[in-house]
């Protein structure tokens, strides 16, 4: 990764911001600066002396595929909003058609374009058949766990494991509350079950239909909605049979419809907006420059 001194020979670097459902995400075009942006992440991500957002995607628009990286630095393997966005850009920024892939590192996503309205577009994306495989996730229990008990600083709860080509730990017997999510969300992301950590959702079944949940993403901390995280709260709840096969995910930042197909898989339908572009000095998010003020 590239030294923050030599930030000055890169100059102005151009970035998009997108929001879904108030997950929002820096999006830089391939090829570019992206070491150089990835060394100062934490910076540009800072909602008081940075730009603000919950991370940065790297889009490639001539192999349409998309490497997600948190606030942290660390780089995500999938986010459902985070590819929905890139579908968006790709519509808006690049002239793509109503229906293509987007490829991530686990597997190439099926994107279908539902809606256009000005900055905005509403799109269906195939997130891919959900695994409860603890080894899937990874997590140290052996098989296919019903649910797992974990013990925190912050408590003890009961969580259903589920993989939609990230981690997830989907909790049903906690309050579902900010408060509560900002409490247990830090302790089980970093739980010793969790060798590579793990996104956190506490879900409160509302009907048949609906299901709420409050979110703490694995390197990004407490979100308002996240795609993929929706999509494992789905999964755990049809598993449990506790919803039908068409389901809403109730998050702070909106709702996201989920369905599960024939052949497993979940499908997720919701909107992506543009919500600037900007040319910015890289140098002016040199972190040790900052540091020495």
């Amino acid at each position: 990764m590239a030294n923050s001194r030599q930030f000055a020979t890169v100059s102005q670097v151009e970035l998009f911001k997108y929001q879904a459902l108030g997950n929002d995400y820096l999006i830089l075009d391939l090829p570019g600066p992206l070491d150089e942006l990835v060394a100062v992440l934490p910076e540009l991500c800072d909602r008081h002396r940075g730009l603000g957002s919950d991370g940065l995607l790297a889009f490639d628009p001539h192999a349409m595929s998309v490497r997600i990286f948190n606030p942290d630095r660390s780089e995500a393997q999938k986010s459902g909003n985070g590819l929905r966005i890139i579908a968006a850009h790709a519509v808006l920024d690049h002239g793509a058609g109503d229906a293509f892939e987007l490829a991530t590192a686990d597997r190439s996503n099926a994107v279908r374009v539902l809606e256009r309205n000005g900055a905005e577009v509403v799109t269906e994306l195939d997130i891919g058949r959900p695994s409860f495989r603890a080894a899937d996730l990874p997590a140290d229990f052996p098989g296919e766990p019903e649910h797992v008990d974990l013990d925190t600083p912050a408590g003890r709860v009961q969580a259903v494991l589920v993989s939609v080509g990230n981690p997830h730990c989907v909790v049903f017997d906690q309050a579902v509350t900010r408060e509560r999510c900002l409490e247990l969300g830090p302790h089980l992301e970093v739980h010793p079950a969790f060798p590579e950590r793990t996104n956190v959702q506490l879900c409160e079944v509302v009907d048949r239909a609906r299901v709420r949940a409050e979110i703490w993403e694995r390197g990004a901390g407490y979100t308002l909605a996240s795609g993929t995280s929706a999509s494992a709260v789905a999964a755990a709840c049809m598993r449990r049979n506790l919803v039908e096969s068409h389901v809403t995910v109730q998050m702070p930042g909106g709702d996201l419809r989920l369905h599960r197909e024939a052949n497993g898989n979940l499908v997720q339908a919701g909107p992506a907006r543009r919500v600037y572009r900007a040319l910015i000095e890289l140098s002016d998010f040199d972190a040790s420059a900052t540091r020495a003020e």
